[in-house]
C-alpha cells in the first residue's frame, strides 16, 4: 500500500497543505507543478501554493503544462477546495533567471515562507510543504539560519526540532544538524543526544503511529570508538544517553559502527535511526532513498515536511528534475496530519 493510499479522505475532512514556492530560479515550480499534476492529488487534500502566479504561468508555458490550472485566492476563505489554489506573497514583478542565484530569488523565497508560516501559525492550513531555497541568498535581516528548519523552531517558539529524514523503508534523525564538522563533537552531549531521542520516538508514536518504536544510535568515530581507542565520545556522551533512555523504558540500541550497520542493512530492523551529524545520516539516506526520501521537522505543534534535496540550479529549467520526492513530501504531510487528529 502507498503513502497516497494511506491518506485517502472524504471531501469534507480533507487537509489543506500549504506548499511554498522555494527559489524561483532552482526547480522549486517545477516539481510543483509536475506533483500537483498527479490526479489523485485534489481527492487526498486541498494544496495552497505561497509564491506567485505570474511564476507559475512562466514555468506553466516553459514547459508547455497546459493541463496544470489554478485559483488565485487573496484570503484564506476564499480556498477551493476542488482546484489548486495559488496565494500571491508578493506584487513586484520577480524577474526569473534560471539556474541563478540572485538576491531577488532569496527576498520572494521568504516572502513565500512567511506567509505560509503566517498562515500555519493561524491555523488557515492544517500543514506545510516547503520547495527548496538557497541558504544564502535568502539570508536577511528576517532570516538569519542556516536553512528551514532552524527558521521554524524559532518561529513556531520551540527550543528544538529534530531533522528527520524519512522513506518508506529509513526513518534518520540527527543529533547535529546544519554545523561545521569540525564542531560536531564539541556539540555533542548527552543530555542533547537524549532530548533527540525523546523526540524522535515521540515522532515515530505521534506522527507515525508505531506504539513501541524501536531505535538505532550510530557512535561518532570510525568502529564506534573501538572501546575508547578511535575516541572517547561513544563511552563519554553516547553510551551514558543510549542507557538514559533506557531506564525510562525506551528501545534504544546502540552505538553502531555506521559504516557497518548501513552496510548489513541492520537500518531494516528498526523503526528510526539517530545519527551524530548531518552527513552521517544523510549520505546513507541519500543513497538508499535520494529519490523518494522526505525532509521532515519533528518535534514542532505543526507539521512540516519537504523534497530531501536542494535547488539543483544545474538542471533547473530543463524539464527533467524529478517531482517524486515532492509528491512523497505532499503525501507524508497529509499523513501525519491524519494520524495526529487520531491521536487527539
Amino acid at each position: 500500500m502507498d503513502r497516497a493510499t494511506n491518506v485517502l479522505v472524504e471531501e469534507t475532512t480533507k487537509p489543506i497543505i500549504g506548499i511554498t514556492v522555494g527559489d524561483v530560479n532552482g526547480i522549486g515550480p517545477e516539481i510543483i507543478i509536475k506533483a500537483l499534476n498527479d490526479n489523485r492529488i485534489l481527492k487526498l487534500f486541498t494544496p495552497v501554493i505561497y509564491g506567485s502566479t505570474k511564476v507559475l504561468a512562466y514555468y506553466k508555458k516553459a514547459f508547455k503544462a497546459d493541463d496544470f490550472n489554478y485559483s488565485q485566492v487573496k484570503s484564506p476563505d476564499q480556498i477551493h477546495h476542488k482546484k489548486v489554489n495559488v496565494v500571491n506573497c508578493w506584487e513586484e514583478l520577480v524577474e526569473i533567471n534560471i539556474g541563478t542565484v540572485t538576491k531577488e530569488a532569496g527576498t520572494s523565497a521568504f516572502q513565500a515562507l512567511e506567509k505560509a508560516c503566517s498562515d500555519l501559525k493561524s491555523g488557515f492550513i492544517d500543514a506545510l510543504v516547503t520547495a527548496p531555497i538557497n541558504k544564502h541568498n535568502i539570508q536577511s535581516e528576517s532570516f538569519k539560519f542556516p536553512g528551514h528548519t532552524e527558521y521554524l523552531t524559532e518561529y513556531f517558539g520551540q527550543k528544538e526540532s529534530l531533522m528527520f529524514l524519512v522513506s518508506e523503508n529509513l526513518r534518520v534523525g540527527v543529533v547535529t544538524g546544519h554545523i561545521p564538522l569540525q564542531e560536531v563533537a564539541a556539540t555533542l552531549s548527552p543530555s542533547l543526544i537524549e532530548r533527540k531521542l525523546k523526540l524522535m520516538q515521540a515522532s515515530l508514536k505521534l506522527d507515525f503511529g508505531i506504539q513501541k518504536p524501536k531505535i538505532a544510535v550510530l557512535g561518532l568515530n570510525p568502529h564506534a570508538g573501538e572501546e575508547g581507542l578511535l575516541g572517547k565520545e561513544e563511552n563519554e556522551i553516547i553510551k551514558p544517553a543510549i542507557n538514559a533512555c533506557k531506564e525510562k523504558g525506551m528501545l534504544v540500541y546502540g552505538p553502531y559502527a555506521a559504516d557497518g550497520f548501513f552496510g548489513t542493512s541492520q537500518y531494516k530492523k528498526v523503526d528510526g535511526v539517530l545519527a551524530m551529524y548531518h552527513d552521517q545520516g544523510l549520505i546513507p539516506f541519500k543513497t538508499l532513498a535520494f529519490d523518494s526520501g522526505i525532509n521532515f521537522t519533528a518535534g514542532l505543534p505543526i507539521i512540516r515536511t519537504s523534497p530531501d534535496h536542494g535547488t539543483a540550479y544545474d538542471i533547473a529549467g530543463k524539464n527533467i528534475a524529478s517531482e517524486n520526492s515532492m509528491r512523497e513530501a505532499l503525501f507524508l504531510a497529509a499523513e501525519i496530519v491524519k494520524n495526529r487528529s487520531i491521536a487527539k
